[in-house]
């Protein structure tokens, strides 16, 4: 799991330093922190965000996903369930260019579908681990 953690940290510093040609900057703010990307705006810096949580995960990795080593790949399930829940929440401060049901991106569709999929996944492990009752008297 670290090296996509640091994946994502030199992919998202690469995002930062693209500016506004990459396009996952974020939605203006007054917010002090804000970031002119080069159009005289301040806007949310989603990808300095995006590092910090990836950096944050890095350096406390042997404290959350130590716990999950029980079951092989959950630690793994965890990063991408915790990752598809920050994109959907974090994309909803970065502008739309196209807009699908309830106003949200594309992206966020497929971060819900991901989800839906890995909760579904999980229960249909659960139901063919359980233990079958016998029939013999």
């Amino acid at each position: 799991m670290r090296p996509i953690l640091v994946g994502i940290l030199i992919g998202r510093i690469g995002c930062f330093l693209a500016g506004l040609n990459d396009g996952t900057y974020g939605l203006p703010t007054e917010m002090p922190w804000g970031i002119d990307f080069g159009d005289g705006i301040p806007r949310h810096p989603t990808q300095l965000y995006e590092w910090l949580l990836a950096a944050a995960a890095l350096s406390t990795h042997r404290w959350w996903a130590q716990p999950l080593a029980h079951e092989a790949g959950l630690a793994f399930r965890a990063l991408i369930a915790s990752y598809l829940l920050w994109r959907l929440l974090i994309d909803a401060i970065k502008p739309v260019p196209y807009t699908y049901p309830l106003g949200m991106s594309g992206i966020q569709w497929l971060c819900l579908l991901g989800l839906l999929a890995m909760a579904c996944e999980r229960s249909w492990r659960r139901s063919d681990q359980a233990p079958v009752a016998s029939t013999i008297n």
